[in-house]
């Protein structure tokens, strides 16, 4: 469940467990383990997660229930009380998971908030496409809407000669390209005295990879530096990701945000003065505590007028045990989403039109491993983040880079012809 981070992790948690002689099966019937990796965003990703945590012991009555990830960490010393949950396992530990399972004690959570460094285990992995590079854990922020901090400790940023290491174990393997992951990975270096801008020259010069692309950052950490220094390079996807959450200031401060929405919808435009046809997205929360309709009204101004190309929107959800929890002027569940609904519009008519303006362009294809499953056409990702399937029968196309001419948009579908 949840991020990219732990979308990588159980990746390193099944390689771990297939090195110790366990086997991954299809079927809930056929399992002796169920395994969980949660994540504890929300109330409502907890309650997924015991969901599907009680529908497997419905399942199967004898199967054990591991929970680990987020929840594991943050509520450890309450969830041995439930029924459906047999071993829970904290977000370190969870890296060498089969070590924990052959007996032993039934929780094992150490105190990620003391942890100084980061856990640097390699991943093999090569059942997809594009690989993900873990640079960094945890957070040093504390948003008021956000418990993660509590979870995953302060931040702790990988070492640039196993960053680089990695990635050239992927690009020998046969990897075109690789998506740098962490809890906030703008943060890198700051325990090591270095800074992101000089991670991004290092996988720039001393990698052979084709090409890179950056996960999430807040919007004060893209610098005029990183930017005319990504302007510059070979390998860098034009694809930004602004965690901006808001844009407007009184929320933004309320939340514990530390910047100005007139200085990012700047940074926007510079990015889309700076880049063709770059990709920007973002996150926005609807209808954090004390967001007025008036607060609300002028966010969607300052997001209608930004260039941003698409906008990830969801309604506050109220965490406990985040300064968010006791904050006044809470919203209604009913106003908070049909917020949100007005912002996926906004986003929608955005998302249309960047592809519109792609359309006729050439770009630069990395072809999936797997044909689309519903068309059975070639399916890639562009350097600025577009899926766009290609008809064509060739099997030698796959995990390669082919140029192509965006042709059509229709459905919900971008369409493309090799060139």
């Amino acid at each position: 469940m949840g991020c990219k981070s732990n979308m990588f992790e159980t990746s390193l948690m099944k390689e771990n467990l297939a090195k110790n002689d366990f086997q991954e099966v299809q079927n809930i019937e056929d399992a002796d383990f169920y395994i969980l990796n949660s994540c504890s965003v929300t109330h409502k990703s907890d309650n997924e997660a015991f969901y599907h945590l009680r529908a497997a012991k419905h399942k199967n009555p004898e199967i054990i229930n591991v929970l680990t990830g987020c929840i594991a960490q943050i509520e450890k010393d309450e969830l041995l009380k439930n029924e459906f949950v047999d071993y829970v396992i904290g977000n370190d530990e969870k890296l060498n998971l089969a070590k924990y399972l052959n007996g032993g004690s039934k929780i094992c959570v150490s105190e990620v908030l003391e942890q100084d460094k980061f856990n640097e285990i390699e991943l093999i992995d090569t059942s997809k496409t594009r690989a993900s590079v873990k640079i960094q854990d945890g957070c040093d922020n504390r948003c008021a809407y956000c418990i993660i901090w509590k979870a995953r400790g302060k931040s702790r940023s990988a070492k640039p000669e196993f960053i680089i290491n990695q990635i050239n174990h992927f690009a020998d393997i046969g990897f075109k390209e690789i998506v740098l992951t962490g809890i906030h990975i703008g943060q890198w270096g700051k325990d090591l005295g270095l800074t992101f801008s000089d991670i991004v020259k290092d996988i720039e010069e001393k990698t052979h990879i084709h090409r890179f692309r950056l996960g999430s950052l807040n919007p004060n950490e893209i610098d005029d530096e990183l930017l005319e220094y990504l302007q510059k390079s070979k390998k860098f996807c034009p694809h930004f990701h602004l965690s901006l959450q808001s844009a407007n200031d009184k929320t933004l401060r309320s939340m514990n945000r530390f910047y100005a929405a007139e200085k990012f919808l700047k940074q926007i435009d510079k990015i889309n003065e700076m880049f063709d046809l770059p990709f920007i997205g973002s996150d926005v929360i609807a209808g954090f505590a004390g967001e007025t309709r008036e607060d609300f009204e002028l966010t969607c101004k300052n997001l209608e007028k930004s260039g941003l190309t698409k906008i990830h929107t969801f309604p506050y959800s109220v965490r406990k045990g985040t300064i968010g929890e006791i904050m006044e002027g809470q919203v209604p569940d009913s106003e908070k989403a049909q917020r949100a609904n007005v912002i996926k519009e906004i986003s929608r008519k955005k998302y249309d039109e960047f592809i519109n303006k792609n359309i006729g362009k050439p770009h630069e294809l990395l072809i999936e491993k797997h044909r689309d499953k519903h068309s059975g056409n070639l399916k890639g990702v562009t350097e600025n983040y577009l899926t766009v399937e290609v008809n064509s029968d060739r099997e030698d196309l796959y995990n390669t880079l082919q140029p192509v001419v965006i042709t059509e948009y229709k459905q919900g579908k971008i369409y493309g012809k090799l060139l």
